[in-house]
Parts: structure tokens; C-alpha cells; sequence
């Protein structure tokens, strides 16, 4: 299985380097993996012995690469071995290592011309006698019709590979497909914090870098205290109605949002009136999010009433019956079931004919019946088989409802850590990455991968039935190189939606 001319990995897998001296095992590893992924004897024999040539060191130099690999599998860590790999036993041990943890095990055979083995040998700064590479080779013959045969997950060639950790497998195949199955997927930017000196610069610079880069719409969060799941309560957190103003002001051409408006947080009406005015200043662009709300405490310290869920549904969907009326012509009064306006007027109209209405939330039982049918679009999260759950059951709800499943568009809100490349991604996610919590459970909470990755994982979300993939980028504030302090680098937001470009280019 490949993407374009690179063999995928797993991420994590544990491989076997086969073949003779000047073979070009080490110059491969180094190329295509970190330098503390690789475990080489000769470094090894360095750091037991007085250098890599001290052969007198080996037995010392195999234990500790032994003890290496071992810790190295229970962390289910990748892991290179670069020795000469042509021990039958100790290849049998590797991988039954690698099996006891779960870790696949791959074998790199490095099938080198003899005459070029011997040429770079000669080259060398300290080259292997000659008798010695004879022996090598001799024996290299011997293994090389045996790897197929010996249990090895996978036997591959020395050729590029790309990583792939295990939140990214199952879209990996998808970035090869993307060529021949198109999608017209639009990309929304989310932005859940503010995590610059200067908030109001900080938030020019990302969304004018957004809008450079092709994203479709960029959203905040309508919350008046930062939430639990992002940050800290004394992080900063702007009202979302004024920021999208500011938003608005900087743009001209995505349209933005809140996702979403907790139906509580304010009077509808006055959640109506809000729009409009957004919708007017911006020329059209502005698109209403709301949902049940769910952050009581955050009420409760402004002193605003949190009812119980049955009621929050109830004034849910009052709210989107009335946001319409709201938008329309005339002042006709609403009686719902929880929500009573007197005079449905809101002067100026929105400039949109229809301001496009997104609920939030995927509870399968009432609020995707909600949205099937008063709404224009839905925000599910969630890894790709709760979103495809989650689609058949509003194209369930919407064909009860009598409706076109096609007009109630789905969005997916994810956070998302794109890196240039692998050693990129690596450096940020141990920046980023809380202190006690471990590489690999960060890449898969904050979706991390390369470009290539993202092209794969958002293929996979539009195959599945997303018609716009809404990104949280969580090193905004993030400057590699430079310790900026807790509150971030002014210039990291236009990087990070820089970075992501490529993944927006992929699907135009």
C-alpha cells in the first residue's frame, strides 16, 4: 500500500535493517526516520567500548541494544534496529518482542550490488576487511529468499516511506484516491483562544492569514469564560458577538460565525438581532450556530438561568422556528412552547435572504431530528465512524421529516496539528503536548499529521458525508525557536495557517 512514491507505515512499528556492511542501512535510517527512533549497534559499541570500530565492545554493545528495544516496545515507541540483521535467532526475537506488544514488525532488506558493497567499504574511513565483507555478503545471500518466509508483517525495500500513526490509518489509502475521486470539501478555521499579547493584532493577523490561505468561514466559540477543555478560567475569552465584528471588519470574503450560540447564554431575539447586524456590516456573511448549551457553571457565575435539558430542547427548537420569523418581513408575534416574542421585528433585514442556520451538537435522539427539521447544517465531532453513524441518522431523520437529506449540510469540528513534515510535526507536538501526557495519545487527541495526512483524513471525513471540515489549530500562538512567554508569538498565527494551506489547495 502506497501514497505517491512512499511506502506507508505504521506508527509505531518495529523494524529490522537486513543486509551487509555498506549496504546503505544507516544513510536510509537517517533519512527516514528520527535520529532517536534508530538503535545501532555501532553508535552502541561508542558508547560501551572506545568506538564503533571496537569489536571487543559488541557483546556489551548488543546487550544494552537489546535492553533499548525492549523498554523502547513496552512504550510501543517506533523503533529502528541498524545492525547487520543476518542472525536468524535474533531476528526471530525481534520480532516475537514486537508481537508481545503489539507492535508490527517490518524487515528493510538492502539488496546492494556485491561491487558497490565493496567499493563503498573501500571509501570508508575505517573499512571492514575485505575477508570480513565476503563473509557478509556470503551470508546476506543466504537470508534474503528466507525474509519473506519468517513471520515479518511486511518486507519491504529501501525506499521512502511515509508515517502514519494509528488515528490516520484508516484515511491513509484515501490521499492517493483524492486524484480520481474529487470533493468540492469546504474548510472552516475555528478559533478557540486568544493566546497573544496583543489579542486584537493577534486575531487581524489569523484571520486575514485564513482568508489568504482559501478557508472557507472562520468561527469562534460563544462562551464568556474560557472552557475547561481548552484552557484555564482566567484565559483570555472575547464575547463572541464583538469579535465576530472585528472579524468582519479584517475580511471580505469568508463567512463566519459562532459555533455555537448556547440557546441560553441570550435572549433569542436578541441573538436574531446580533446576526442581522453581522450579517449587514459584513456584506452577507454571516451564518448562525446555536445549540442546547451545556457549560452551566459558566452561567451561572453571570448570574443567567440554566434550565433543565428537557426545557433547553424546548426553547432549542422554539429558537429555530423563530430565528426566521425574526429575519423576515413584518412584526408578527411567536408563541412556541418556551419562547413567547411579542413582535418578531429586527430592522435592517439580514442582507442574506436565508442566514444559513447550524445546530450543534449530534445526539442522535432529538437534536439531529431538531436539525433535520428546522435546520440548515449540523456540527458533529468525533472519530470517522461516530461521524458516519451520526449521518445515516440524520438522513434518517431528515427522510421522516419529509426532507431532503441534501439540504442539511454536515460540519465536522476537529482540532488539527499539521507539520511540514515529520520532524515539523514531532517538535511541535513535544512543545505543545502537556508534560504527562505521552507523544502518541496528543497526536491523536490534536489530529496531528503532515500535510499528506490531513489531505487523507479530510478525504476520509468528506467520504463519509462532510460537506465542511472545520478546523481547530491548536499552535496558533505557537513559535518554534523562540520562547515567546505563556501568551504566544503575534506572528505564529499567519505559520500556522500557512501550514495548512496545502490541505485546502488539495481539495479546490
Amino acid at each position: 500500500m502506497a501514497s505517491g512514491d512512499a511506502t506507508l507505515l505504521p506508527v509505531p512499528c518495529l523494524v529490522l535493517l537486513v543486509g551487509p556492511s555498506a549496504s546503505g542501512k544507516s544513510t536510509w535510517a537517517e533519512a527516514q526516520f528520527a535520529a532517536d527512533e534508530i538503535v545501532s549497534s555501532d553508535r552502541l559499541r561508542a558508547v560501551v567500548g572506545h568506538g564503533e570500530d571496537d569489536l571487543d565492545a559488541t557483546a556489551d554493545a548488543f546487550a544494552l541494544l537489546d535492553a533499548i528495544v525492549d523498554h523502547r516496545m513496552r512504550r510501543g515507541l517506533t523503533t529502528v534496529i541498524d545492525t547487520l540483521g543476518l542472525d536468524d535467532d535474533r531476528r526471530r526475537q525481534h520480532r516475537e518482542l514486537a508481537e508481545a506488544h503489539g507492535v508490527p514488525c517490518i524487515a528493510v532488506g538492502f539488496d546492494v550490488d556485491p561491487e558497490e558493497c565493496r567499493a563503498r567499504n573501500r571509501s570508508a574511513t575505517r573499512p571492514l576487511p575485505a575477508a570480513a565483507l565476503k563473509q557478509q555478503l556470503g551470508r546476506w545471500a543466504e537470508v534474503r529468499p528466507l525474509l519473506d518466509d519468517e513471520g515479518f508483517d511486511r518486507v519491504l525495500r529501501p525506499e521512502p516511506v511515509r508515517h502514519v500513526a494509528a488515528h490516520l490509518t484508516s484515511s491513509a489509502p484515501l490521499l492517493a484516491a483524492r486524484s480520481t475521486r474529487p470533493t468540492g470539501l469546504r474548510i472552516g478555521l475555528h478559533v478557540s483562544a486568544f493566546p497573544w499579547d496583543d489579542i486584537a493584532e493577534g486575531l487581524r493577523a489569523t484571520v486575514v492569514a485564513a482568508e489568504a490561505a482559501g478557508f472557507d468561514s472562520v468561527w469562534v466559540m460563544d462562551h464568556v469564560r474560557q472552557i475547561p477543555q481548552v484552557g484555564r478560567d482566567w484565559d483570555p475569552m472575547l464575547e463572541s458577538g464583538t469579535a465576530l465584528a472585528w472579524i468582519a471588519a479584517h475580511t471580505s470574503q469568508v463567512r463566519i460565525g459562532a459555533l455555537v450560540s448556547a440557546v441560553t447564554l441570550r435572549p433569542v431575539p436578541l441573538l436574531a438581532k446580533m446576526i442581522a447586524t453581522l450579517d449587514v456590516l459584513s456584506g452577507g456573511r454571516a451564518q448562525c450556530g446555536i445549540g442546547l448549551g451545556w457549560y452551566e457553571r459558566e452561567q451561572q457565575a453571570y448570574g443567567i438561568d440554566f434550565p433543565s435539558v428537557a426545557d433547553r430542547y424546548a426553547l432549542l427548537e422554539d429558537a429555530l422556528q423563530a430565528l426566521p420569523a425574526l429575519w423576515g418581513p413584518g412584526a408578527k408575534p411567536f408563541d412556541g412552547r418556551a419562547l413567547h416574542i411579542p413582535e418578531t421585528i429586527c430592522y435592517p433585514r439580514p442582507l442574506q435572504e436565508h442566514v444559513p442556520v447550524v445546530v450543534g451538537g449530534g445526539g442522535e435522539r432529538r437534536t439531529l431530528r431538531l436539525a433535520a427539521r428546522h435546520a440548515d447544517g449540523v456540527n458533529v465531532m468525533g472519530p470517522i465512524d461516530v461521524v458516519r453513524r451520526k449521518v445515516e441518522v440524520l438522513r434518517r431523520h431528515c427522510e421522516d421529516a419529509g426532507r431532503d437529506p441534501g439540504e442539511v449540510a454536515v460540519t465536522h469540528l476537529s482540532p488539527t496539528l499539521v507539520g511540514t513534515d515529520r520532524a515539523d510535526l514531532r517538535a511541535r507536538i513535544d512543545r505543545l503536548r502537556p508534560a504527562r501526557l505521552d507523544p502518541a495519545s496528543f497526536a491523536a487527541r490534536a489530529n496531528a499529521g503532515t500535510v499528506e495526512d490531513q489531505i487523507g483524513r479530510l478525504h476520509e471525513l468528506a467520504s463519509a458525508g462532510v460537506g465542511e471540515v472545520i478546523v481547530s489549530l491548536p499552535d496558533l500562538g505557537l513559535a518554534l525557536g523562540a520562547e515567546k512567554g505563556p501568551h504566544g508569538d503575534p506572528n505564529a498565527p499567519a505559520d500556522a495557517v500557512a501550514r495548512f494551506a496545502p490541505v485546502i489547495a488539495a481539495f479546490r
